[in-house]
């Protein structure tokens, strides 16, 4: 691959076009990295322009976003520093109240052109620092979902079935992963391509779930298993055994 080849395919990793990259680099340069709330105010104003935002976004500094001419976000989105948006080319859209916080990654960058990829997030979800979504298959998440830290949702797989053959040039397969309303995805758990979560579910921590679980399952372990429904009385009762907290920002939301 010659260079000007090489610079095209960078571009291409970038932006929609030459000159929206020109304009989209110019904007965030100069006020990407400004902190606290007059950079969230100027960024608020001037990126709406390079997004599509319900009213204005909240996005803190060092923020760092591909193609924002196809990211879409809803009302009260708020981006923590240092959360990185890839949005080609199936782009990424974020529901309304949805929080992404330190670290976050939505990773949709798809070079083989699958029609199927993206990321489309609920309303009122909450993602933990440096969780990471990649989204070459399509990842379909729905309202009220809440992640752990170091969250993996990974909706791309590698073929490696030819031991002579570089794994990296078998190619990769990329289903699909949807993850219903009220689900919490505990810290580090992970999830597999082509898993279906249903409404309602907790995955416990470091769980690998490679297949799909019906609604209000409770799965723990590697791989994950199905260890009590979340409708079953007595597990009701041993869950609010101790005390319950609210906070300012759930009275705030209610």
């Amino acid at each position: 691959m010659g260079m000007l080849q090489e610079l095209s395919y960078y571009l291409k990793s970038q932006s929609t076009s030459i000159p929206r990259y020109i304009v989209e680099q110019t904007v965030m340069s100069l006020l990407g990295g400004i902190p606290s709330l007059v950079g969230i105010g100027l960024r608020g104003i001037a990126y709406k322009a390079l997004l599509k935002s319900e009213g204005l976004p909240l996005i803190e500094h060092n923020v760092r976003l591909l193609s924002p001419a196809n990211i879409t976000l809803g009302k009260n989105v708020y981006l923590d520093s240092g959360v990185f948006l890839n949005a080609l080319p199936g782009g990424v859209h974020i529901g309304a109240g949805t929080s992404l916080m330190h670290g976050v990654i939505f990773h949709v960058f798809n070079y083989r052109g699958l029609p199927q990829a993206g990321i489309w997030v609920g309303k009122n979800c909450f993602f933990g620092e440096y969780t990471c979504i990649r989204g070459q298959g399509g990842v379909h998440i729905g309202d009220g979902v809440y992640t752990g830290t170091q969250v993996q949702i990974a909706a791309v797989n590698h073929v490696f079935t030819d031991p002579d053959t570089y794994i990296k040039d078998q190619g990769i397969t990329a289903e699909g992963i949807t993850i219903e309303d009220d689900v919490w995805l505990a810290s580090n758990a992970v999830v597999v391509d082509g898993v279906t979560i249903g409404k309602g579910s907790v995955v416990g921590a470091g769980a690998v779930v490679n297949k799909s679980l019906p609604p209000y399952s409770v799965a723990v372990g590697v791989p994950a298993k199905i260890v009590k429904d979340r409708r079953d009385a007595s597990a009701i009762r041993k869950q609010v055994e101790g005390q319950v907290h609210f906070g300012e920002l759930e009275k705030l939301r209610s």
